[in-house]
């Protein structure tokens, strides 16, 4: 999940970076190759399923891998970097309780009737759990979410390359946008899924050298420790410290807030029902490896945190009141200064690279999951039905195109937020907590009536918008920060939606028990029955032993930061 904290519409202008020929021959030699994985992904490119959903057919370590880069956007890498040199190893928490949790149940639980009813799509679900009404809301609410969201990466990687090479926003915008366009064109969701493995790689050899020679240069971490706990009080180098009911840190919330609007609400909202996610399982080449697509990426997901926590806290540590005036930068500074620092030519070219591949790895998740959704849930459901299937491949090109142009304007939108972290942690409260609720009640409560998801939906996003444009901007409550407002706006979604469709299943028609089967918890459809295949029936594959290994590793992790 992205972290709330800032992300103004400028960098310190004094981070130019010294680079040479050869960090532009890295950066040169990177889009070519991602040009040439589209080209290569045409070829494998012949059926819609093949263009939006890789013919199902994609290993398991390919879709994990894909599914963490899809989410490791670079809005994530430096707003985790902010978020740890303002707030310290409270960091942790939208990784260890935050996201791997939620991934796992995505894995075990919900996987098994996304992929074994053979949907394309999140909000096909939807259809198939309820009906019409609720599957074009979701449908439409979805593909919005996408275009701004995308946008948002594109705005965040034209202030960043502007600050460090110089760069025009407007070219950075164009630039990356055309990148994306043609590989995501070329060769649909398999050109972006192995672009996402080729960037995952990318953005490790970016972080990995900054957060080595950092913590080198700040004394390994007993020195990082000693100097930021004289500087920020011992609280700022633990996970729990200050987090009491009642006591003020910060971050504007307590534990309670933080496990169940954070670790709970926010969390699963995110990672069980956001397609630009859920589409890389969904690709994946059977049942087996379609659940373990999130659990593999749950493992990396543990670890990043360090790879982004780290570079924060040395900043915070090397320049005194780092992120005020008088310091001369702000939070979101942190990963630059320390590439301006410490990086030679050459590796800072990688550096450059891995931040530039994070961004684009994050807009094409969602563009790619965008053109998914607007062509078989919007455009071949409800506009022109029941034509050939190489018309539909030729409008999901089109509509990617319309997609990265709509993504451009949204980026300019983004520019007009001075906070778009914030910003981008309010879309996912008010679009991915209310389909959460209508979702997770869905699969478990057999009695939710067909009209309860589309009303259950509504209500839960007019109630996060209400909680977040209303009460808190309108201060009618005290709410200590954007994200303690954010919290409570999940929490006011799920709420709102799970009682709005508690009270219209109790005056509307449930579905018929027979065409529920595969889609609640407790029946099973025959795809849900699917062997696995050769190989995947081995221990060290069996989705139970990851998911619980990956949730006894991430609570493990506390261990060194609670006391």
């Amino acid at each position: 999940m992205q972290t709330p904290t800032y992300m103004p519409t400028y960098l310190a202008a004094e981070l130019r970076l010294p680079t040479n020929w050869l960090d532009y021959l890295i950066l040169g030699i990177y889009f070519v190759a991602v040009l040439g994985i589209g080209f290569a992904a045409r070829r494998s490119v012949k059926t819609s399923l093949d263009f939006f959903l890789s013919g199902r057919s994609l290993p398991a370590w390919v879709t994990g891998l894909a599914f963490i880069a899809a989410n490791l956007g670079a809005t994530e890498i430096l707003g985790m970097a902010a978020n740890s040199a303002q707030y310290g190893v409270y960091t942790t928490h939208w990784y260890w309780i935050g996201a791997v949790p939620a991934m796992v149940f995505l894995g075990l639980v919900m996987m098994p009737f996304y992929y074994g009813s053979k949907v394309r799509s999140v909000p096909e679900f939807l259809l198939l759990r309820f009906d019409r009404g609720a599957h074009l809301l979701s449908s439409i609410l979805f593909a919005f979410a996408a275009i701004l969201i995308a946008g948002v990466n594109l705005y965040a990687l034209a202030i960043v390359v502007e600050a460090l090479l110089g760069w025009p926003e407007w070219v950075s915008i164009v630039v990356a946008g055309f990148f994306v366009l043609a590989y995501i064109t070329l060769g649909g969701l398999s050109s972006a899924i192995y672009n996402e493995v080729l960037q995952f790689f990318v953005i490790l050899a970016a972080l990995i050298p900054i957060t080595v020679l950092g913590l080198k240069k700040a004394g390994g971490w007993d020195g990082l420790s000693d100097t930021l706990g004289q500087s920020h009080g011992d609280d700022f180098m633990t996970a729990w410290g200050g987090t009491g009911i009642g006591e003020a840190n910060p971050l504007g919330a307590n534990w309670l807030t933080i496990v169940l609007g954070l670790g709970f609400v926010l969390s699963f909202g995110y990672w069980t029902t956001n397609f630009a996610e859920v589409q890389r399982a969904l690709s994946a080449k059977n049942l087996s490896a379609a659940q373990r697509t999130p659990l593999i990426a749950a493992f990396p997901k543990i670890f990043i945190v360090f790879l982004v926590m780290i570079p924060g806290l040395v900043a915070a540590a090397l320049v005194p009141r780092f992120g005020t005036p008088e310091s001369g930068y702000q939070y979101n500074d942190a990963i630059p200064y320390l590439m301006r620092e410490l990086l030679p030519n050459g590796v800072l070219g990688i550096a450059v690279t891995g931040l530039l591949a994070a961004f684009m790895a994050g807009m094409a998740a969602n563009v790619s999951s965008f053109n998914t959704v607007f062509t078989n849930d919007i455009w071949a459901k409800y506009v022109v039905r029941g034509r050939e299937d190489t018309y539909y491949v030729r409008f999901g090109r089109l509509i990617t195109a319309v997609g990265v142009l709509a993504s451009i304007g949204t980026a300019f939108l983004a520019s007009s937020f001075s906070n778009i972290m914030s910003y981008l942690q309010t879309l996912f409260s008010f679009f991915n907590v209310p389909m959460f609720v209508v979702f997770i009640i869905g699969m478990f409560w057999r009695r939710a009536s067909m009209k309860s998801g589309f009303w259950g939906l509504l209500a839960g996003t007019t109630a996060a918008m209400i909680n977040y444009f209303v009460i808190y901007k309108q201060d009618i409550i005290d709410i200590p920060s954007d994200q303690g407002a954010n919290f409570v706006s999940a929490i006011a979604g799920f709420v709102a939606g799970a009682v709005v469709m508690f009270a219209v299943s109790l005056f509307t028609a449930p579905k018929p028990a027979e065409d529920l089967q595969g889609l609640v918890y407790g029946t099973r459809s025959p795809g849900m029955d699917e062997p696995p295949a050769a190989g995947d029936d081995a221990w060290y594959r069996k989705p139970a032993l990851l998911g619980w290994g990956a949730i006894v590793l991430a609570a493990a992790c506390y261990i060194p930061f609670s006391f």
